[in-house]
């Protein structure tokens, strides 16, 4: 998310591993002009090689990356995102399969993608200047 309530979110059926991250801040660099600064928490794909050796050749011109403290959910504004896509958006969807739950999902992020101001408010609650 951004701080003026753009969300960037991909939907996956497999689990994130560096590669994917890679994959991931290639798109926001695509879609994002001037540097980023990436603000996230301190899971190891965060740090993996594979994201080490991206910003090395070259990706660390545009992209700072920048880890949260050890376990702070109150300031990291994608727990209010994933909070409001699990109790508002999909609050009440029993997915009959995994491929259900995966369309539903992308269609509550469509919805929140028009919701600027619950995103803007995500990050207000961190504390974070909007």
């Amino acid at each position: 998310m951004t701080l003026d309530g753009r969300l960037f979110l991909q939907v996956r059926e497999q689990s994130y591993d560096g590669k994917a991250v890679v994959g991931f801040l290639r798109v926001l660099l695509r879609k994002i002009p001037g540097k980023l600064l990436v603000i996230w928490d301190g899971s190891p794909i965060h740090r993996s090689q594979v994201v080490k050796d991206w910003l090395k050749r070259g990706a660390a011109k545009r992209v700072h990356l920048e880890q949260l403290p050890g376990y702070a959910p109150d300031l990291n504004p994608e727990e209010g995102i994933w909070n409001y896509l699990k109790r508002v958006e999909v609050g009440n969807v029993c997915g009959s399969d995994l491929a259900h739950l995966h369309h539903e999902l992308i269609q509550a992020r469509e919805r929140l993608r028009h919701k600027k101001e619950i995103i803007r408010s995500c990050a207000r609650q961190c504390g974070y200047v909007v």
